[in-house]
């Protein structure tokens, strides 16, 4: 049984996701600040952490921060504004993904569930397999672990930004709409704007020109959508 920690000062918020996970297999604990809930980390030692950016005594960026002093537990963030996230998603800081409220139950648990197989991997690396992986170029993604790299190098994307790398690299050359880029990385029946879309490609390319200064493989085609150049 995974177990998982919740901080989160919004009450309502971390009873009716206790109450989800827990039906879906999780141990859950639950705390309604950072200080408390960082505490209950270092104690713990949980699988993964979902952590609120704006809370009392201790706000969730300072949290990651001492969280990453020493450990590697998947982090998913919960941010009431996708406009925090260009600052707060240099990610520099190492959260593993994001949600804006108010989000999808199913969606966390989904992204919950790609995170903690992901790390089983990464601890168990013999299990991953190279037919697992989706080569297109310099672009290299490794579908059971949700890791990218470019020319060999990490591009450190959170799970959501790399689906939607997944969706572009599978149609090298066609368009994929904003629609189409949301059901296959949100899936279907979820509203997401397509502000959200645009916003998770800049910070896709500004990840990828952090590797590589030259990286121009996204294209943009203005209001219609996003697809990567075919190879020459």
């Amino acid at each position: 049984m995974s177990k998982i920690i919740l901080v989160d000062d919004d009450r309502n918020i971390t009873a009716s996701l206790s109450m989800v996970l827990e039906a879906e297999g999780f141990s859950v604990e639950t705390y309604s600040d950072g200080e408390s809930g960082l505490d209950a980390i270092k104690r713990i030692n949980p699988d993964l952490v979902v952590l609120d950016i704006k809370m009392p005594r201790m706000d969730g960026m300072e949290v990651l921060k001492k969280i990453r002093e020493n450990s590697e537990i998947p982090v998913i963030f919960l941010t009431s504004k996708d406009d925090e996230i260009d600052q707060l998603l240099g990610l520099r800081m190492g959260a593993d993904d994001y949600i804006t409220k108010p989000f999808s139950q199913r969606l966390l648990i989904e992204r919950i569930r790609v995170l903690l197989r992901r790390q089983d991997l990464k601890n168990e690396p013999q299990k991953a397999s190279a037919q697992q992986n989706i080569i297109y170029g310099d672009i290299e993604l490794d579908e059971a672990r949700h890791l990218c790299t470019w020319r060999g190098e990490p591009v450190n994307l959170t799970v959501t930004e790399f689906l939607l790398v997944k969706a572009l690299v599978t149609r090298p050359g066609h368009v994929r709409t904003r629609d189409q880029l949301i059901d296959m990385a949100y899936g279907e029946n979820i509203y997401v704007d397509d502000r959200t879309v645009d916003s998770h490609i800049k910070r896709i390319r500004n990840k990828f020109k952090k590797v590589d200064d030259n990286f121009d493989q996204i294209e943009t085609l203005y209001g219609v959508g996003y697809k990567i150049k075919e190879q020459q």
